[in-house]
């Protein structure tokens, strides 16, 4: 079978619109959603590529099912494909988002999304676990790359260590690992020696494809994209100072996220903390409960799970009313796109700079080393947010408030259904949050 013809670009952007808006599931169903689409059924790219692609976004801060939709988007059709695939595949969420968002803050206290959202949470606290075991199970090959996953819980559960300490010193673990026990940091744990590709079907992109003109790697190109970048970074951010000053919301917002962007590895889940951290903690610009809320939306919106800070900036610029209190929904949704701004343009940029630098590493595990450690230090962290979500769930008043027990008989039914009945995301929340529903109209 000969490979398939060259994709028309309008034919391209059709399929990354139609992925923004059926990107269910979380980071891993919306990667199987493109392996199914662009490896198996299209034939766009080929398996060891799409793998080799993904390695590198995982590698990177971010949404990692975004930004390997960027690069595939740019593998294909230049630096415009790119830019079409990243943006439409979160363009949908956003604004959906936005909408919901002002739905919560408008009726959330009404016993009908109270209700729905009581039963959600619970859910919520299973789909975090579950995403820990998943990853888990994948990655945790090796009696080391357990015990780093442990150490990375011990370190941010117990000791407090910032995310940003963790993943750096599980990176120089994979640096020196590498080095030193080779076996022990291959993709797959030690496994991956071992791997095989199984004959398959030619793709557009295969394994022997040489890399196209405009993926090859060169030093004024370069200097184009990051140029670019520092624009599309300052041209915004100077005009918050000016019109704002440093000290306010959207200033902050900017600044903020950006350092969420930069400093966060592992995905939505990872992330989740330092944003905690920041948006509930530092700034104030929600509650606990309402950040676990936002988790809900998130998870029942197609798109990156990340997009929960468009909900967290449109709770903020809502709240402190900033435009008056008769715009309040313009403040909330001018938020809402601010951070998503400063949340995705890193993304953009690191995939257009690296990924000539990508294309030239097939197979090398100088690369692929500290990407295991850090993989392996992201399902400790993981599971902490899971221990997080479930306190809040279960005592949502505090220890001394008492335990929720539908809360309890919820996560449980959840888990169950996650691991044994392996219901998908969005039955597990649909189902939770109707049991919420009637919980709420019958005590």
């Amino acid at each position: 079978m000969r490979a398939p013809d060259p994709v028309p670009f309008a034919t391209a952007l059709r399929f990354w619109l139609k992925l923004g808006f059926i990107s269910f599931g979380g980071p891993a169903g919306q990667i199987a959603i493109m392996h199914a689409e662009l490896v198996e059924r299209r034939r766009w790219v080929s398996e060891r590529r799409f793998l080799h692609a993904l390695n590198y976004c995982m590698v990177l801060p971010g949404p990692e099912a975004q930004q390997l939709a960027t690069y595939l988007g740019w593998l294909m059709h230049r630096t415009w494909g790119g830019v079409v695939a990243g943006t439409l595949f979160v363009l949908p969420s956003l604004l959906l988002l936005i909408f919901l968002s002002w739905l919560y803050i408008a009726f959330g206290e009404l016993p009908l999304l109270a209700g729905f959202f009581h039963g959600i949470k619970p859910a919520v606290t299973a789909i975090v676990l579950h995403a820990a075991w998943r990853i888990g199970t994948r990655t945790l090959k090796n009696v080391a790359l357990i015990v780093l996953a442990i150490a990375a819980f011990v370190a941010i559960a117990v000791f407090h260590v910032p995310f940003p300490g963790i993943v750096l010193t599980a990176a120089f673990i994979g640096v020196a690992g590498g080095r030193w026990q080779p076996r022990y940091f291959q993709l797959g744990g030690g496994h991956a020696a071992s791997m095989t590709v199984s004959a398959h079907e030619p793709a557009l992109i295969d394994d022997a494809t040489p890399t196209p003109e405009h993926a090859r790697f060169t030093w004024p190109r370069l200097a184009r994209v990051l140029s670019a970048g520092a624009v599309l970074w300052l041209v915004p951010m100077g005009l918050l100072l000016t019109l704002c000053g440093w000290q306010h919301t959207y200033t902050q917002m900017g600044w903020f996220f950006t350092k969420a962007a930069l400093l966060t590895f592992g995905g939505a889940y990872a992330v989740l903390p330092y944003v905690y951290q920041g948006a509930v903690t530092h700034y104030g610009w929600l509650t606990p409960t309402q950040m676990i809320d936002g988790m809900a939306l998130g998870e029942t919106t197609p798109g990156p799970l990340i997009m929960v800070v468009a909900f967290v900036g449109f709770l903020g610029g809502y709240g402190e009313a900033l435009f008056g209190e008769t715009l309040r929904f313009a403040a909330g949704a001018v938020a809402a796109l601010l951070v998503t701004w400063f949340t995705f343009l890193p993304s953009f940029v690191f995939i257009l700079a690296g990924g000539p630098l990508v294309e030239r590493t097939h197979g090398e595990l100088h690369f692929t080393a500290p990407l295991t450690a850090i993989t392996a230090a992201v399902v400790g962290v993981i599971l902490n947010l899971a221990v997080f979500f479930g306190y809040h769930v279960w005592w949502p008043r505090g220890l001394a408030g008492g335990l929720d027990g539908l809360a309890v008989l919820l996560t449980t039914a959840a888990v169950l259904a996650l691991f044994r009945s392996r219901l998908g995301v969005m039955q597990v929340l649909v189902g939770c949050g109707l049991v919420g529903l009637v919980a709420e109209f019958a005590l």
